[in-house]
């Protein structure tokens, strides 16, 4: 009787200590700055990277450069958006969502605006 009421006692400060633990989310230090991104695209592996500064995101993928609009909505959250899109998909925003960060990468999720099926990504600061 004594060895289960202290296995309650310690399940139980483990689950409180578990639900009081916050991911690192320090997003400020992700605002600006140069990029990489590594996905799986039809069973290849590709990288893009790319230039945040203020309001504007330069990408450069497969030898060639774009640009779109950048609008936080908070240290965490922002909306992309396309400045020449060339096709109806390129004309939607992203909203993107910082999930927790490290010293030089972040994990996010992301979606088409008005769609509910995410996305997760890592994202590497390179400077």
């Amino acid at each position: 009787m004594f060895m289960i009421k202290n296995i309650g006692l310690l399940f139980f400060t483990l689950l409180v200590l578990n639900a009081c633990y916050q991911p690192k989310r320090d997003c400020k230090a992700f605002k600006d700055g140069e990029f990489r991104f590594t996905t799986t695209i039809d069973n290849k592996e590709v990288t893009t990277t790319f230039i945040r500064k203020g309001e504007l995101e330069v990408d450069y993928f497969e030898g060639k450069i774009d640009s779109s609009s950048i609008r936080w909505i908070n240290d965490c959250e922002y909306v992309v958006k396309k400045l020449h899109p060339r096709n109806k998909a390129e004309e939607k925003s992203i909203h993107m969502k910082i999930l927790t960060t490290t010293d030089n990468s972040y994990t996010f999720e992301y979606n088409v605006v008005g769609d509910s099926y995410k996305s997760k990504g890592i994202v590497i600061k390179t400077n």
